[in-house]
């Protein structure tokens, strides 16, 4: 593993074990790596430092990357994947994507060809810096063992510090094999990128409550950045102070329990009635850990258009990018929430207006058909919340109808509970970033919500699942369709299916046009496939059943799969269309 310099007594480590051990002293627990020829010393490293380091093997590289990103979102810790060259390393592409549209810290760790061959395109040789260069927070391409351990500090500095994100290092494969008397204390070189001057001025937190004191209908919206600064608690303290209703993102959901009064839920494309109207008329809006998305703003021009926006944010270049703010601040979150708290007061003017959000959450709640025998989505996600309410729960989805309906209707009462593509919008990523937030948290229920669809992208990982004893729940809600498509199929392309039906091709004309609450054979056997990975499973499709199908599928001791068999022509309502306001809302 390692041997001295008998000239200066310093450690003589090969690159590999330099690498590993620097994982471990950054507290690294779990690695999620898919080795190949590039990686192979990488991999024998992590052999000799197991006792330290869980390697957990998943079916595809893009599980890895997507299951260390559900291991990083679940604990506020980097997540680590590794792969080898060439395809290993762009099967992680998405994930890194991903992880850097939704501010998630990684490490992302690829075996390259020998330095030598660099730019010969060698076999399963791929410039994955280049290729990633503007997808991820930093890069290396480290050719000089004797940086090794400098890169591994700064990788680990710049993906926690600031807006997190994912780093990146490419290490070729002599660099890997080749040994060095080791300096751990080489000092990092990181020109221009400063992380203390990032807290809210003085003068700036003034003029913050001091519009907070003068607003007559304030509304808070709080976005994935409470989340990655550990600011829920100041929130929550802020608005109840404050008496401030609470809108949030899909990325903030948690941040802000479903369950307070002043709790608006989730704004946007698809929020909620009561939170989007409540910043139409707000004339305050104060945005916090957010990126005014277009998903949330639709007509950006329109967006809280009688309102002065203050927005606060990490990141300076977010701030006036996509929607101009009367006070902009670069600033941790979590800092300018607690200086706010230290001067803030109670607000009992605005009281009239705090009820004017209430009435219109009572009035126009999150709702569907409750009388129909058939299973809705809606319904199989609101008796899912109910039943684990008490419980422990994480909950990861994929992405398409199913994630919105988690996100209207099961009742997140704490961060880093809710794990989502929601920048990318990646399909395939419920199943492995469960798998990541299981690792972390063995003692937790973790539960994909998934969509037929988004499962079969990566249904390999039921595999992983039963090999690395993660008991992973997946509740599949399954109507044989890419359900979000479809849905715009029906709204915006007159109902044309455009490959949208994810049955058997002799069965799409009568589904086209829309003829069966349920398909006539269901396709394919996801009990069958998940049995055959050694999982649990069943189907549930009778609403009586529903309740005991899901307590079965919480008290199976290993991983499960629960098909649940949904119709397919039920609509996520509310909907803003694409670049139109809130008052062209779909909300029958």
């Amino acid at each position: 593993m390692s041997a001295a310099d008998p000239t200066t007594n310093a450690t003589v480590m090969n690159g590999a074990d330099i690498l590993v051990k620097s994982l471990v002293d950054h507290g690294v627990e779990v690695v999620f790596a898919y080795p190949g020829g590039a990686s192979m010393p990488l991999h024998q490293a992590l052999v000799r430092y197991s006792e330290q380091l869980r390697t957990i093997l998943p079916r595809h590289e893009q599980g890895a990357g997507f299951a260390a990103q559900g291991y990083a979102r679940s604990t506020g810790r980097p997540g680590v994947c590794m792969a080898t060259s060439g395809p290993g390393a762009t099967n992680l592409v998405t994930a890194i994507a991903d992880a850097k549209m939704d501010s998630v810290p990684l490490l992302v760790v690829t075996g390259q060809v020998p330095t030598r061959n660099i730019g010969s395109d060698a076999f399963q040789e791929t410039p994955i810096v280049e290729v990633c260069r503007g997808i991820t927070k930093h890069h290396y391409l480290a050719t000089n063992i004797n940086d090794v351990p400098r890169i591994v500090r700064e990788a680990f500095f710049v993906a926690t510090t600031g807006r997190p994100g994912p780093v990146l290092i490419d290490l070729p494969k002599d660099i890997q094999i080749d040994s060095a008397a080791v300096d751990w204390n080489a000092p990092m070189n990181l020109p221009g990128y400063e992380v203390d001057s990032r807290k809210a001025l003085p003068e700036q937190i003034r003029q913050i409550a001091a519009a907070v004191r003068l607003a007559k209908r304030p509304v808070i919206y709080a976005g994935g950045g409470i989340i990655s600064s550990g600011a829920a608690d100041e929130l929550r303290r802020f608005a109840r102070t404050t008496g401030i209703p609470v809108a949030m993102t899909s990325m903030g959901l948690g941040a802000f329990p479903s369950d307070d009064p002043l709790c608006l839920d989730m704004l946007g494309m698809h929020g909620s009635v009561y939170a989007n109207w409540a910043v139409r008329d707000c004339d305050l809006l104060l945005a916090l850990g957010v990126r005014f998305d277009d998903r949330v703003t639709g007509k950006v021009e329109a967006f809280a258009r009688h309102a002065k926006i203050i927005h606060v944010d990490i990141d300076a270049s977010e701030l006036n990018k996509n929607r101009e703010a009367h006070i902009p601040v670069c600033s941790d979150v979590q800092f300018a929430l607690s200086e706010l708290n230290r001067i803030v007061e109670p607000r009992a003017d605005i009281e009239s207006w705090v009820k004017q959000c209430a009435e219109w959450k009572r009035r126009h709640p999150f709702q569907y058909d409750v009388a129909t025998d058939d299973i809705l989505q809606q319904h199989a996600i609101a008796e899912l919340s109910r039943i684990t309410a008490n419980r422990r729960t994480i909950v990861t989805t994929g992405v398409g109808q199913h994630q919105m309906w988690s996100a209207q209707f099961f009742r997140f009462q704490s961060p880093r509970t809710w794990l989502s593509s929601c920048g990318l919008g990646t399909m395939g990523f419920g199943l492995p970033a469960a798998m990541g937030a299981q690792a972390a948290h063995p003692d937790a229920l973790v539960v994909d919500i998934d969509g037929d669809g988004s499962l079969l992208m990566n249904v390999q990982e039921l595999a992983t699942c039963y090999c690395e004893n993660l008991p992973v729940k997946v509740f599949l809600l399954n109507n044989q369709h890419l359900g979000m498509v479809m849905q715009w199929e029906d709204r915006f392309m007159r109902g044309v299916r455009a490959h949208t039906y994810l049955g058997p091709v002799h069965h799409a004309e009568a589904r086209g046009k829309g003829q069966g609450r349920h398909a006539e054979e269901r396709y394919p056997d996801f009990v069958g496939i998940a049995r055959g990975f050694g999982c649990g499973a069943a189907t549930v499709s009778r609403k009586a059943d529903l309740t005991a199908a899901i307590e079965e599928m919480i008290d199976f001791p290993g991983p499960y799969v629960l098909d649940v068999q949904v119709p397919y022509q039920e609509h996520v309502l509310p909907m803003i269309p694409a670049g139109k306001t809130v008052d062209d809302m779909i909300v029958r």
